[in-house]
């Protein structure tokens, strides 16, 4: 674990371990977090709102975001996310979402911030090796 700053009043912490689950559904956001548990890492599961507040303070090692029926419930947090990522140079943290749709982030018209996406329903399978290929690279 290691401290960066990102303005000069807030100490951010770079946790490479954790991940950040954000999602309306708190039943979604539990089992993506124990999927994320079988991963070896350690999960932060918030609703949205929650979520934009952890992130001026947690550089996670990734972000999985729950996109709700219209993948637009957690657009609020891409322009944070977008800084993040220039900060880090390197796309860092990787983000996945997840959505009702199946395709790519370019296919289905998402944000450049999203790296992969993952479609309902959520299981072990489908999510798992996606976490573990993003975390790793």
């Amino acid at each position: 674990m290691n401290l960066g700053t990102r303005d000069s009043s807030i100490e951010t912490i770079r946790d490479p371990s954790r991940v950040l689950v954000v999602g309306k559904s708190p039943v979604n956001r539990v089992v993506v977090s124990k999927i994320v548990e079988r991963s070896g890492l350690r999960p932060i599961s918030e609703p949205p709102e929650m979520a934009a507040k952890t992130l001026r303070t947690l550089v996670p090692g990734a972000i999985v975001l729950d996109g709700g029926p219209d993948n637009k419930d957690c657009d609020n947090l891409m322009p944070g996310i977008e800084t993040l990522r220039r900060a880090s140079g390197k796309s860092l943290p990787p983000v996945i979402l997840l959505s009702t749709k199946n395709g790519t982030p370019e296919s289905l018209g998402l944000s450049n911030v999203i790296d992969a996406v993952v479609a309902k329903p959520i299981t072990p399978e489908r999510l798992q090796p996606v976490i573990d290929r993003l975390i790793s690279r």
